[in-house]
């Protein structure tokens, strides 16, 4: 009974390794293209963005305060354009985690005005 059921669990085993590696090869793949797809973003993902609009989402949000709180000085040491940010799809990335993490409730427009202020200011991403 014991060498029968090694026989049978060794069937299954090898009978779902190729659907295993399908559907990793898919996940890997799928994984490629939307990490290539965030590097490949321009700034023309800020095209049309509310710049106004941004400027007075970094102000009321405090935006300089905290991140003088995290390096220091008047917080612009944290805009590294040659640091892990280094497209504009990063940029509006990074907008949006800060936006999840304080849960300052901001739209999708919102985080995009904001990213395309501090593009403007800081990284300018073509």
């Amino acid at each position: 009974m014991n060498q029968r059921h090694s026989q049978a669990k060794a069937l299954r085993s090898t009978a779902t390794r190729p659907l295993r590696w399908l559907a990793l090869s898919v996940l890997l793949v799928a994984g490629a293209w939307f990490s290539a797809s965030a590097w490949a973003q321009g700034a023309d993902i800020y095209k049309g963005a509310d710049i106004k609009l941004g400027e007075q989402l970094i102000e009321q949000n405090k935006c300089s305060q905290c991140h003088a709180t995290k390096v220091g000085g008047d917080g612009s040491a944290i805009y590294k354009p040659a640091g892990r940010i280094n497209n504009a799809g990063l940029l509006r990335g990074m907008v949006e985690q800060c936006n999840s993490m304080l849960n300052l409730q901001m739209f999708p427009e919102e985080v995009t005005a904001v990213a395309a202020v501090l593009n403007r200011d800081h990284y300018k991403f073509k």
